[in-house]
């Protein structure tokens, strides 16, 4: 039987050494995880027989990932952001928390601070009127009995006609189509806001670049982000994706799940758009959301994961 090298004691020492076991100074859990991380790809490397030259292009890969800041792209694509949903899910199954609209992945493209608005709002700027379709959407927050959640922050956001979104494509308005909506006495809100587009990963970046190589595409359905929070309720985080889009229920970033496809209706007729105040074809989205009771402060909290935050007129 061949030995592994990455396995021999030498080899361990040296790896316990890189990772910082043998300095008192840093972080304990980081030591922990980098001595897996090392140990895992140095495996990889011999179980493998990875080439020198398929390493160092691994390499220079995570360089042009991190240049484009797409890494929380590819990891959307590789399923892991997925994952994490998934692992999440099976700890609430063992805990018997149940109930509650799905959680699904919260993507790259959140901006905090949106405006903030009591019960309804509008979230276009528009600059797409000639050509988007003016969406209704609404809804009601309640808990797992079915009653209202008054207070609730609706914090919601999504792509334009180009499916682009604001803050990271420049030519468009400060939070364009990104809002927060605090819910009414009902557990209420309303939007007023334009139909997104789907869109796909750049054909020239490197999250494309890796899909190409497993013969995937980059696709996401038309959908809407949300974060929904109120005291004493668990903080969810989900989207709504929309029926009819071709690739629905083909998301390259896993994050259509039942219970979170979106029934939009198109309508046109002339009167109906008199009295929403539009012209032409315009939709309406309903979707409620139920949350569940939190079990502790922490759940009721977003996770510390790194998020822009728009600058005030910058």
């Amino acid at each position: 039987m061949t030995v592994k090298i990455s396995q021999t004691a030498e080899v361990q020492k040296f790896f316990e050494e890189a990772s910082g076991f043998n300095s008192e100074q840093g972080s304990p859990r980081i030591k922990q995880l980098m001595l897996r991380i090392v140990n895992d790809i140095a495996r990889i490397v011999e179980d493998l027989e990875v080439t020198q030259d398929e390493f160092w292009m691994a390499v220079d890969y995570i360089n042009r990932l991190g240049g484009r800041h797409e890494a929380g792209l590819l990891v959307a694509g590789l399923g892991l952001e997925h994952f994490l949903d998934l692992l999440q899910d099976a700890k609430d199954e063992q805990a018997g928390l149940t109930g509650g609209t799905p959680r699904t992945i919260e993507g790259p493209l959140y901006v905090a601070g949106a405006p903030i608005s009591q019960g309804e709002t509008r979230m276009d700027d528009g600059s797409e009127l000639d050509e988007a379709t003016v969406m209704f959407l609404q809804g009601r927050v309640v808990d797992t009995d079915g009653n209202p959640v008054a207070g609730a922050t609706v914090d919601l956001w999504h792509a334009n006609t180009k499916g682009n979104y604001s803050y990271f494509d420049k030519s468009q308005s400060e939070y364009n189509l990104r809002r927060r909506i605090v819910t009414d006495a009902e557990g209420r809100y309303r939007a007023r806001s334009i139909v997104p587009s789907g869109y796909g990963c750049s054909a020239d970046g490197p999250t494309q670049e890796c899909l190409d190589l497993l013969g995937r595409h980059g696709q996401r359905p038309a959908h809407i982000h949300f974060f929904i929070s109120a005291p004493g309720h668990r903080l969810l985080t989900t989207q709504i994706n929309l029926a009819g889009d071709q690739y629905l229920w083909d998301d390259f970033a896993y994050a259509t799940r039942d219970g979170l496809v979106g029934d939009i209706r198109f309508i046109d007729d002339a009167a109906a758009a008199d009295a929403r105040g539009v012209q032409g074809r315009f939709a309406e989205l309903d979707f409620d959301f139920q949350l569940q009771k939190a079990v502790s402060l922490e759940a009721e909290l977003r996770s510390q994961r790194p998020r822009a935050l728009q600058v005030q007129g910058a």
